[in-house]
């Protein structure tokens, strides 16, 4: 059975240099599409990517992951919206890439799908209360 998750892989200094993903990708057949990078040097990794592949496999590589020192989150852990900022202007709407925000028909408020959201952070800087978040 095919798998398809968005997840946030925090890589810790001594992973940093290494082909974690390069490795995934072969050792486990999991395809990977990055949505978001931050690497720094000898320092610390994350990455936001939405990976894809067989159950069995799937299972196999975040088994690996983990026991590599890799943190996995999955992306939906990392998205917050405080809904007493919000004021339901719509200027994160028109901005959202993925979709993920959008003008309810009936009520007019924005409505947030967290599983489409990619984490790109736009909405986060074009929020005029500053009601979305994203923390990795």
């Amino acid at each position: 059975m095919p798998v398809r998750k968005r997840v946030v892989l925090h890589f810790p200094r001594s992973l940093v240099d290494q082909p974690i993903m390069c490795r995934l990708a072969r050792e486990f057949d999991i395809d990977f599409n990055i949505l978001k990078a931050s690497v720094t040097p000898k320092e610390e990794g994350l990455l936001v990517v939405e990976l894809s592949g067989k159950s069995k496999d799937y299972e196999r590589g975040m088994k690996f992951l983990a026991e590599a020192g890799v943190g996995i989150q999955p992306l939906s852990q990392d998205i917050i919206r405080n809904e007493a900022r919000c004021t339901h202007c719509g200027a994160c709407v028109v901005l959202c890439p993925a979709k993920a925000l959008t003008v309810h028909p009936t009520t007019r408020r924005v409505d947030f799908d967290d599983k489409k959201c990619i984490a790109c952070g736009i909405c986060v800087t074009s929020c005029p209360p500053r009601a979305m978040e994203i923390r990795f």
